[in-house]
């Protein structure tokens, strides 16, 4: 059997339009159904097309397979089986019934062949079906197999020929069964090895006829013309055969590519940082990236899809603007603003694109639309952010700059310190020293955060341990009890959590965020919170929340630019180390405003990669 592949022709007729099949893709080959249609001529990347005939069957192909789970020439053997079993207690059956009407003589040696012959056929049934050789077969009979069915039934459909008396039941149409097998289950040399002997096999029994004085010739042409038959039922048997074997492997290898290809999109839709939503025309959504999943819940991440946008109201929004981008068939290049407002209070502004799937033909309907989500605060924050590099170096090199003047003056404060008498005088250098070191930290911030820096490389921690360690150390510092009238509340997995992250700087964000917790909040027990959780299998979040007064709309917007602060004294670079502190890892920060249930309402929080911890990440020793 030849098993090359060879690409099918588009020779059949193309069916009128009302009678053209429902559009099918490979969507549905893995198991989505009704999704969206294929062009009339899918392109692969080199170029070549495949005609629309042949990606419909493969489809229809592919989800055979899926279901069944067994190759064609297994269910064919196993057929093969089952045919076997029926003609064998038909025969017997048959028998059985003309000797007790005694309507024509039964000769013994035909009924015990036919008796013979069914319970062969029954143990073979069953003997296949106990060792499981049904499920386990190769793709063609072996020796074994080939001797124990095709051959038998050879040997079994010509003798009960021969024994049979003339004009009683004719065995000959039952030869057809053993050759089309051979045809289907073996190579075409063994087929037409079969079609030879049951050729030979008819011509002795002719030539046997003519010896009792029948006429030669007649035998003779009638023998040819049947052993024709059974040459071409194998030749045909074979093609049909080898052309549903290459079909098969061409459905098996395009599933298998297709599988490939949606692992690989699956795998660049959710490292995306744009929300990604598959919507069809009701409104449903079929898949769902964790970006686009954090963007329309008001906090966490929102169910997995699918799901419909109708069963959530704060999201009636999104789904009036898909249901007007289907009536329209078109959308903003630019794209629109969507509301979205939820019951907690909290209100996000989203930037909103769509793109639709190819149309087949200019009057067909669209059945998806690909949304691109976008937090507004995150756009304004990356034009801000494109302003500020340029500044942040050139306060880079300002900062660097400021160090020798700076060092100066610290030197010669210390001298004039040594001279200081009195107590003004003293007074004066101390506050002259005061300054040069909130300068000195300020330009070391300055310096920490300046673009061009080395990356950072940092082995993967646990974040369990590591965030218990700091909250500890810090609620020490700050004075605060152990016990439950402490205003910090730790809310921790019980099982480690990793995440790459140098231990180092997430102290220093973290305590950031406690510290400017701590100074906005009211002081009562647990009125600074610190929770911990996983968002599923890529992503953790880490997140410290206050009873504190909510940050203003028109203050919040500029949380984490640098030289911003609320207080007089602040340098206004604390948040903004912490946002560039967190993006050397992969790491957000970000900002809302938790509704109206939670006592802690004002919420900064981190969300990181999670990645898994093994024997070789590092065991951390922090200082408690």
């Amino acid at each position: 059997m030849n098993r090359r592949l060879a690409p099918r022709r588009a020779t059949q007729r193309r069916p009128v339009a009302a009678e053209r099949p429902a559009p099918e893709s490979w969507f549905a080959a893995i198991g989505v159904e009704q999704d969206t249609q294929i062009d009339e001529e899918s392109r692969y990347n080199d170029g070549n097309t495949l005609p629309s005939e042949d990606s419909r069957f493969l489809t229809r192909h592919a989800r055979r397979l899926l279901g069944s789970g067994i190759p064609s020439f297994q269910r064919i053997f196993r057929a093969f089986l089952g045919a076997r079993v029926v003609v064998g207690l038909l025969l017997l059956s048959t028998q059985l019934a003309s000797a007790g009407l005694g309507t024509a003589g039964v000769p013994w040696p035909v009924l015990a062949g036919c008796a013979a012959y069914a319970v062969l056929t029954l143990v073979t049934w069953f003997a296949y079906r106990r060792a499981g050789g049904l499920g386990r077969l190769p793709v063609r009979l072996n020796r074994t197999q080939w001797l124990g069915t095709i051959v038998v039934d050879v040997v079994a459909f010509g003798s009960l020929h021969l024994l049979a008396p003339r004009g009683g039941l004719n065995f000959v149409p039952l030869l057809v069964l053993p050759v089309l097998m051979a045809g289907v289950l073996t190579r075409r040399r063994t087929a037409l090895a079969v079609a030879a002997t049951v050729t030979l096999m008819l011509l002795g029994e002719a030539w046997r006829e003519a010896a009792r004085g029948a006429d030669l010739g007649v035998l003779m042409t009638q023998a040819g013309l049947v052993a024709s038959g059974f040459f071409v039922i194998a030749i045909l048997a074979g093609e049909m055969a080898g052309r549903l074997a290459r079909e098969e492997l061409a459905a098996r290898g395009s599933l298998e590519l297709a599988r490939q290809q949606a692992q690989l999109n699956r795998l660049v839709i959710d490292e995306l940082h744009h929300g990604v939503l598959v919507v069809d025309r009701r409104g449903k959504v079929r898949a769902a990236n964790p970006a686009a999943r954090r963007i329309i819940s008001d906090s966490g991440l929102a169910r997995p899809a699918p799901f419909p946008l109708q069963s959530h109201p704060a999201w009636e929004p999104l789904a009036q603007a898909v249901r007007r981008a289907f009536a329209e068939g078109q959308w903003p290049a630019a794209g629109r603003e969507i509301h979205l407002k939820f019951d907690s209070g909290v209100e996000r502004v989203l930037r909103v694109r769509m793109r639709f799937t190819r149309r087949r033909d200019p009057d067909s309907s669209e059945e998806l639309c690909v949304l691109f989500l976008e937090d507004e605060r995150d756009v304004q924050a990356r034009v801000r952010q494109e302003k500020l590099a340029a500044m942040g170096r050139i306060s880079a090199g300002i900062a660097h700059e400021i160090r020798n003047p700076l060092a100066a003056i610290a030197q010669a404060n210390a001298l004039l310190a040594e001279d200081a008498d009195t107590p003004a005088q003293r007074r004066l250098t101390q506050m002259v020293s005061d300054n040069v070191e909130r300068l000195k930290r300020i330009v070391d911030d300055v310096m920490e955060v300046a673009p061009g820096g080395p990356a950072a490389a940092a082995a993967v921690v646990d974040l369990t341990a590591l965030v218990a360690t700091i909250c500890h150390d810090w609620a020490r510092t700050a004075g605060l009890p152990s016990d439950e009238h402490s205003a910090l509340r730790l809310n921790l997995p019980s099982q480690p959590v990793g995440s790459r992250f140098d231990p180092d700087h997430l102290r220093r964000v973290l305590v950031n965020l406690l510290d400017n917790a701590y100074r906005h909040a009211s002081g009562r027990p647990g009125s600074v919170e610190v929770h911990l959780y996983p968002d599923g299998e890529q992503i953790v979040t880490l997140s410290v929340a206050s009873d504190g007064a909510p940050i203003p709309p028109e203050v919040e917007r500029y949380l984490f630019e640098p030289f911003f602060s609320t207080r007089s004294r602040g340098t206004g670079l604390g948040l903004y180390i912490c946002k560039e502190l967190c993006e050397r890892y992969g790491a957000t920060i970000d900002y809302r405003l938790r509704g109206a249930h939670h006592v802690a309402r004002n919420e900064f929080y981190l969300v990181m990669r999670r990645e898994a911890l093994d024997a070789s990440s590092p065991t951390l020793h922090l200082d408690t």
